[in-house]
């Protein structure tokens, strides 16, 4: 079953519905059936559990800058920084890489090998993939 959408869902369905002709009006604070301050301290700590470092596109925002991933050059991998930040955001238990062999290895390749998209970019430099593929030693 479906979590229905939150208050600011809500909110902003009815705007886009409103921008679009539908006649309705938004109800002033203090009026039957307008969400108090109340309602919004409660959505605005629900939001603040759900998303816990997660972006709105689903994924954790990490970044070869800050020092969470690696570039294609040197592997393309998530470094312990960057495992740490995903394992907390989504409570999830990644491991470190095991290129020299180790029960994980195997199962990495194949999982990774059948992966959809290109080893080169348009500019013919290797993807993520054929970077961590490449690291792994698959």
């Amino acid at each position: 079953m479906a979590a229905k959408p939150g208050l600011y869902a809500n909110i902003h369905a009815k705007k886009e519905r409103i921008a679009k002709g539908s006649g309705e009006t938004m109800r002033k604070p203090g009026t039957k059936g307008a969400p108090t301050a109340k309602d919004f301290k409660e959505s605005a700590k629900t939001a603040k559990m759900a998303t816990g470092g997660v972006s709105s596109k689903g994924g954790v925002s990490l970044a070869v800058g800050r020092g969470e991933k690696l570039s294609t050059d040197k592997g393309a991998g998530l470094t312990a920084k960057g495992r740490a930040k995903y394992n907390a955001a989504t409570g999830s238990n990644l491991k470190a890489p095991q290129p020299e062999g180790g029960p994980r290895k195997k199962s990495f390749c194949a999982r990774m090998s059948g992966m959809p998209g290109p080893m080169k970019d348009e500019n013919g430099k290797p993807t993520r993939k054929a970077a961590s593929l490449k690291r792994w030693k698959c």
